[in-house]
């Protein structure tokens, strides 16, 4: 199982959002490349990088610096946020992403994202948010009119190669995974999963550790391990240890 850093970067900085509220915003550095380096050099096997500005407007507003985040570590990259046609996704490939996430375009043009995972298979994945069973898109501040069980199998059957599976009322409140709508997606998949939202110490992630065996690639965690209470060092080692 893969523990995934959260780089979450907003005008320029890196920064933690309290339930995906634009105006709930906390800056733990003014140096997105620095702590992206410092969580390779703490043993992160990959990282997970969000354009929030590009998430809110729709456009990428961090290129550059996101890919000088790919030139400067040495493990894979997974992106998302305001990723909406293919230029755009064809920009971050080439710029050294790794494999991107998708919300939005999914959600909203079933077409054009399975044309993108036709263009870059099983490098595309996509990211479901949802609020008490209901998928949000636009930075989650726009309500689909979908549940995970209407989009996942559609999803997967257009090519998605994984499944990043966000509770909002969990993200950024450190209240541990909702372990049961975590359940139902994992049924419902046939891909990988990586849960985000809810992580905030190591027992959140020895709760949720038996589910790999139900598809459960790995866990997002940022502010837990930006405020401390998750120790990441600590973490990668107990999952070595298990693995």
């Amino acid at each position: 199982m893969i523990i995934f850093p959260a780089v979450d970067i907003k005008n320029g900085q890196c920064v933690r959002l309290k339930q995906g509220l634009e105006h709930e915003v906390t800056v733990f550095s003014n140096d997105p490349v620095q702590m992206a380096k410092h969580w390779e050099e703490s043993g992160a096997k990959w990282l997970h990088l969000v354009d929030l500005d590009g998430a809110f407007s729709g456009r990428p507003k961090n290129f550059h610096l996101i890919e000088k985040i790919c030139q400067t570590v040495n493990i894979p990259v997974q992106l998302g946020g305001g990723i909406r046609d293919l230029d755009i996704a064809r920009a971050y490939m080439d710029a050294g992403v790794t494999r991107i996430i998708i919300g939005t375009m999914a959600l909203e043009d079933r077409d054009l994202f399975g044309r993108l995972c036709e263009l870059y298979p099983g490098k595309v994945g996509v990211s479901l948010d949802a609020e008490n069973g209901k998928l949000k898109s636009k930075g989650w501040v726009e309500d689909t009119g979908l549940t995970i069980e209407q989009a996942i199998p559609e999803l997967i059957a257009l090519g998605s190669a994984f499944i990043i599976f966000t509770d909002i009322t969990r993200d950024g409140m450190q209240t541990g995974v909702n372990i049961d709508s975590l359940q139902k997606v994992l049924k419902l998949s046939s891909v990988p999963v990586i849960v985000a939202g809810g992580i905030a110490t190591l027992e959140d992630i020895k709760a949720v550790y038996p589910l790999r065996e139900r598809g459960l690639e790995g866990v997002i965690t940022g502010r837990a391990i930006y405020s401390g209470s998750l120790d990441f060092k600590e973490a990668v080692l107990w999952l070595e240890e298990q693995e």
